[in-house]
């Protein structure tokens, strides 16, 4: 977790800097874009590799306790409700955005519509609600 939080204001100003680039290079920096994600990549298989070599033996060289390995189930616990509650409220605002403004636009044409289109928005949310379901199970076996 710890490591999240350090890696934070690097993921940040590497964003800044990839707009700041792309926003001043055009297609040069596509290029530098492209080579830096095929290194990254191919730094990424190699670190893989290494580690499916050395096998599972050196991976439990380390004696962990049991208390060590259940905070472990629990974070991972934790971090998949919280993706899925980010992905699921994320997928509904897009869902409810254009629901909403179809729904908006039919209705300034025929009002009668109104029950219709708000049942439309209403099922859109619904993916919210999922992800809030599966959130809770997730943190119920936490």
């Amino acid at each position: 977790m710890i490591a999240w939080l350090l890696a934070l204001p690097v993921l940040l100003g590497g964003f800044a800097a990839t707009r700041l680039l792309l926003r001043r290079r055009g297609r040069a920096a596509v290029r530098v874009l492209v080579a830096a994600n095929a290194v990254l990549f191919v730094l990424g298989l190699v670190a893989l590799t290494v580690l499916a070599a050395i096998g599972p033996g050196a991976a439990q060289a380390s004696t962990v306790t049991a208390q060590a390995a259940a905070d472990g189930d629990t974070w991972a616990a934790l971090l998949g409700a919280a993706i899925a509650v980010a992905g699921s409220s994320l997928g509904a605002a897009v869902a409810v955005a254009y629901t909403g403004a179809a729904a908006l636009a039919a209705m300034s044409e025929r009002p009668e519509l109104f029950g219709r289109s708000m049942v439309i928005v209403g099922l859109a949310e619904g993916i919210a609600i999922y992800g809030l379901i599966i959130a809770i199970i997730l943190i119920g076996q936490a």
